[in-house]
């Protein structure tokens, strides 16, 4: 199980002015942090932006290759953002997401190709609303698979992200469900005949809840997925007490 650091968003204030004044040195000094706690990934994610603020992902590709080799999750909705962070990037990143958003599946599959990179498939639809049960998470993951295989994108390329819930969610504790069921299909080869990349974006579960919910159930939430078989977690590393809970269940996973 490898761990993705996401702290680098435009939602932390020390990204949002930096990415606002173009100072790489606070965003380094974040890197720096994250190294020291053995990271494997960075997600970058610098939010929405203008179509004038679109360099600002390849400053953030630029100043975190400055002083770190982990490896990079390019994060944004928009593909020309995307392409931006791709130009610069000294080592095949992951891109994240396509979803069935026909804009999305008309200008991400092909720069996916082009470049030989792993894609995210995000379970979301045309919508991109999620798809709330097992059924459907599976059924979309089969659509987004076939949508990128006939692209041309490897399937060793595919990385599936079931999408975990909010806890403001009112099925939250079902979705949960239905996302590491998800992955547990994937990961064992059960749905298409060999296993397949997941992913899971930890930090969604308490994202603006985290003063009604304690960590443990971020800890709770990540063992299970653990079980499951999720290859690669995205989280806030530097939340306090969280980063515990990793190493433990990492141990524990290597020991078996």
């Amino acid at each position: 199980m490898f761990i993705a650091a996401d702290n680098l968003n435009a939602l932390n204030p020390v990204v949002a002015a930096a990415l606002q004044e173009l100072q790489p040195h606070p965003i380094q000094e974040l890197v720096r942090r994250l190294d020291q706690a053995g990271v494997d990934l960075i997600d970058l994610n610098p939010g929405y932006l203008t179509p004038r603020q679109e360099d600002r992902m390849a400053f953030l590709v630029e100043a975190v290759q400055a002083v770190s080799h982990a490896r990079l999750i390019l994060d944004s909705p928009n593909p020309r953002v995307l392409a931006r962070g791709l130009a610069v990037c000294r080592q095949p990143p992951i891109l994240n997401a396509l979803t069935l958003e026909p804009a999305k599946l008309a200008a991400l599959l092909p720069l996916a190709v082009e470049a030989q990179t792993d894609l995210v498939l995000l379970l979301l639809d045309e919508r991109s609303m999620p798809a709330p049960t097992l059924e459907e998470k599976l059924t979309l993951a089969n659509r987004l698979r076939e949508e990128a295989l006939a692209a041309g994108v490897g399937e060793a390329h595919l990385i599936v992200d079931p999408v975990l819930p909010n806890l403001s969610w009112p099925d939250v504790y079902y979705q949960t469900s239905a996302a590491i069921n998800t992955i547990r299909l994937l990961a064992s080869g059960a749905v298409f005949g060999t296993p397949v990349r997941t992913m899971i974006g930890l930090s969604n579960l308490r994202s603006g809840r985290r003063q009604l919910f304690p960590v443990e159930l971020e800890a709770t939430c990540l063992g299970l997925l653990a079980g499951a078989g999720v290859e690669m977690v995205l989280l806030d590393v530097l939340q306090p007490g969280l980063l515990a809970h990793v190493h433990r269940v990492q141990q524990l996973l290597r020991e078996n």
